[in-house]
């Protein structure tokens, strides 16, 4: 869970950040503040891992308040100017939005956050397991997928349809097959072709160049036979 703080001095601004947020299942609201003073309070008593920041504030600036922290967390700016973009982006924040914000457009700053949040704390943590889920963007919203469910992973032109266990219909997601295989735990998955990753513990048979997991036959390509077996002859 990523806990947030949102900071703006207009009233709908922080009532409508509120909301996305709430519609996001790994965010959580620990507070709306209207300055950066108040601000200060709540991260001084509360862990915040994530700012929704606007720019133009009575008193402390967005850009001063964040330039005064010792210790940044993640940083989403949401603005009615765009002429601060490349200042906050020098600053490292993981997002520019611009007012009025799409609940598409949130939800994709949000991803950037969640797959940073991962990242860092996987940094913090090398020997921590992997999480036994993923969030998917896909038909407009981030889907809970479990490790476990998956089947295979399909990859089309620029997109990817994600095979389910007792599912008739796949996921279909705007990601490339590298991507995907980035989020997945090590041991757990095998690329077996270009277009192909599976489950390793999905698989039913493998014949020739053949591998079987349910009713479906899923191509081997010779580039990549050999890391492949190493895989499934050592469990790693």
């Amino acid at each position: 869970m990523i806990r947030c703080l949102a900071i703006d001095d207009e009233t709908p601004a922080l009532d409508i950040l509120e909301d996305n947020i709430r519609q996001v299942p790994f965010l959580q609201l620990i507070g709306k503040c209207k300055n950066a003073y108040a601000a200060l309070e709540v991260m001084h008593k509360e862990a915040v891992d994530l700012l929704f920041l606007d720019i133009e504030m009575p008193g402390i600036s967005g850009l001063s308040f964040l330039k005064s922290l010792a210790n940044k967390p993640m940083v989403i700016f949401i603005t009615a100017y765009r002429n601060y973009a490349v200042e906050g982006f020098d600053l490292d924040v993981l997002d520019y939005l611009v007012k009025p914000v799409s609940f598409d457009r949130f939800l994709k700053a949000a991803g950037k956050a969640l797959e940073y949040h991962g990242f860092k704390q996987k940094e913090d943590s090398p020997n921590s397991n992997y999480p036994d889920y993923l969030f998917i963007h896909t038909e407009y919203q981030l889907t809970k997928v479990f490790i476990h469910e998956i089947t295979y992973i399909e990859g089309l032109r620029n997109y990817i349809r994600i095979h389910l266990a007792g599912s008739a219909k796949p996921l279909l997601s705007k990601l490339s097959l590298k991507a995907i295989e980035e989020k997945l735990p090590p041991g757990k998955y095998a690329r077996v072709h270009k277009s192909f990753i599976v489950l390793l513990d999905k698989i039913s048979s493998i014949r020739n160049d053949i591998i079987r997991i349910g009713n479906r036959d899923i191509p081997l390509s010779r580039s990549c036979r050999e890391e492949f077996f190493k895989k499934i002859n050592t469990g790693i």
